[in-house]
């Protein structure tokens, strides 16, 4: 009888580690959720196919607005020519590239070339800015203060803090009469740089993800494209914005980056194909008018 007991007991202990395996293989397969700020750590740089193995999924980081919703825009461009795309989400500048380095990510999509050169030269990372996809004119939004010309002294300006997108906040303030920068400070340009400060302006370095909400705290603060349409910052706010048809547009296109050889890629290619195609260009233009500009 104990023996029979024991037989017993042994089966079912094999049934309940049979059973417990089986939940373990199911969790390692559930999706992420579609915002996150850490990188995913269970993808490859290796194409995958979806659960039924028909087509290569490509993987693709971008911040909310306007990338993610232009990625969406291509999803049905690119389930036509065979490829699933799975857009990851994130909600601030560092980790998609972080993501794309460690292969958690097949592309990524939120920058401009000069944001992933400095990113590049800090990092020690080769990646590359395949395509140039569309233009996000800076602009000055009105916070306490409703018009340039009725700011006073010590006024309160917020700009972003990353390298890149702090000297061109500082040039679109210069080419206002706000300020001026010291000669040959480019796309270095900081606070420091500031030779000349009528108003005795009071320049506040923020992450570009928190500016929108520091807006009410400010006089007027110069915001990222992205960050002000996932705000949505009424367009009447906006006081004075880069020339879409500027230098600037040229030089800040927003890019699809990969790493470096990985061009070669089919799935790579299709992408690219897709976000250079008429149909996306008028998707940006008829959802963005003027807050987003194609450069394709």
């Amino acid at each position: 009888m104990n023996a029979k007991f024991y037989r017993s007991l042994l089966a079912l202990s094999c049934s309940l580690a049979l059973l417990l395996a089986g939940c373990q293989g199911t969790a390692a397969t559930t999706t992420a959720p579609p915002t996150t700020q850490a990188a995913p750590a269970q993808t490859t740089a290796a194409p995958k196919t979806d659960g039924g193995g028909d087509r290569t999924v490509i993987r693709v980081g971008a911040t909310p607005v306007p990338h993610a919703r232009i990625l969406e825009a291509a999803k049905p461009l690119l389930a036509d020519k065979g490829y699933e795309l799975e857009i990851i989400e994130f909600t601030d500048y560092i980790q998609p590239n972080a993501a794309l380095v460690s292969k958690d990510l097949d592309a990524n999509f939120f920058q401009h070339q000069p944001y992933l050169d400095d990113y590049n030269q800090k990092n020690g990372s080769d990646l590359v800015g395949i395509v140039k996809i569309h233009f996000e004119p800076l602009t000055v939004y009105a916070g306490n203060t409703k018009a340039l010309d009725k700011l006073s002294s010590g006024a309160k300006v917020g700009v972003p803090n990353d390298t890149t997108n702090e000297a061109r906040a500082l040039q679109l303030l210069q080419a206002n009469d706000l300020l001026k920068l010291r000669e040959g400070s480019g796309l270095e340009a900081t606070k420091l740089d500031i030779t000349e400060n009528p108003l005795g302006l009071e320049v506040i370095e923020l992450a570009a993800e928190q500016i929108t909400q520091m807006l009410p705290d400010l006089d007027i603060a110069v915001i990222n494209g992205n960050y002000a349409l996932t705000a949505g910052l009424s367009a009447d706010l906006g006081l004075v914005s880069e020339d879409a048809k500027s230098e600037a547009a040229e030089t800040y296109g927003n890019v699809l980056a990969i790493r470096k050889g990985d061009d070669s890629r089919p799935e790579i290619a299709a992408l690219i194909e897709v976000l250079t195609s008429d149909a996306i260009r008028d998707f940006i233009n008829e959802t963005f008018p003027g807050a987003v500009v194609p450069v394709f």
